[in-house]
């Protein structure tokens, strides 16, 4: 299991480091790109995964308020954290909150219990991007206005996935194919800025960065195991809440940081070391969720 999970993680610190070592040579800017990826790849993205799902609303609604519990829970104990180390919140909630469901969790849960689930872990995927382009973004700018936010092409690409894909709305296919191609380099880019923004982080903050890094995954895991005792959960519901619980902060927390200009090379350090660590945190998550043989 472990050599299967160094197969999904190992690309994607290969694509870090690259984009880092470039930029330490070339120098890049990423502005451009950046503006890009958040109005048109990732929107195309959501759209086109969102509406060729169906999505089973009736069997998964306790598994979805497990996924929102699991996100207000890391953001009270995140909130506790920065008040005793007198950090900054705004930075230190938004990255604990909302986890890397998409490119790290949605290829994990699948591995784990089969394609068959994968409409599953693209509903947890779903609550988390809805809640983080809203309350996160809000959370890193306390002045931020709502009808702004609505206006954000990935909230009504999010809204407007889940309303095709609920009422069954059939899609040209032409239509669907350049989505998906648009939405196919979304992933990748927001890990090339990553690694261009390593460039700018401040070594000396290692240890918040670190802490960031492991209280995700804990804190959550944590919050997932209490969760199971109390949810009506079947086991392959169980273990995929307790994959969630245990999923580093998500690559996009550094894009919205970058955007709100929320102390940007802190998150991404927080990023990329939680990303590390899911090395240790994901084995541990995926022993306490795959039932025994």
């Amino acid at each position: 299991m472990l050599l299967r999970i160094l197969d999904i993680l190992l690309p994607i610190f290969f694509i870090v480091a690259l984009s880092y070592a470039y930029a330490r040579w070339r120098g890049v800017d990423m502005r451009i790109p950046n503006r890009l990826n958040m109005e048109i790849f990732i929107p195309a993205l959501l759209f086109s995964v969102l509406a060729q799902h169906r999505f089973q609303a009736d069997n998964e609604l306790y598994l979805g308020l497990g996924c929102i519990l699991v996100i207000f829970g890391c953001g009270l104990i995140s909130w506790l954290v920065a008040w005793l180390w007198q950090i900054d919140s705004r930075t230190l909630l938004t990255p604990m909150m909302f986890k890397n469901a998409a490119n790290m969790g949605i290829p994990v849960q699948v591995l784990a219990f089969g394609s068959e689930h994968l409409s599953t872990a693209v509903l947890l995927f779903v609550l988390t991007n809805v809640l983080h382009f809203t309350l996160g973004a809000y959370l890193f700018s306390r002045r931020t206005d709502w009808q702004d936010l609505l206006r954000t092409p990935m909230i009504p690409a999010t809204l407007l996935g889940v309303a095709v894909s609920l009422w069954q709305v059939p899609l040209p296919a032409t239509l669907l194919t350049s989505l998906e191609m648009l939405g196919q380099m979304a992933v990748p880019l927001m890990l090339v800025g990553l690694g261009v923004r390593l460039m700018e982080v401040d070594f000396k903050l290692w240890r918040i960065g670190l802490l960031g890094g492991i209280l995700s995954p804990l804190a959550g895991l944590a919050i997932g195991l209490l969760l199971v005792q109390i949810l009506p959960l079947d086991k392959t519901q169980v273990g995929m809440l307790l994959l969630y619980s245990a999923l580093p902060p998500a690559v996009i927390n550094y894009m919205l940081a970058d955007h709100y200009q929320q102390q940007p090379q802190l998150v991404a350090s927080m990023v990329l070391l939680g990303n590390l660590l899911t090395l240790v945190t994901l084995p541990l998550a995926l022993w306490l969720a795959l039932p025994p043989v």
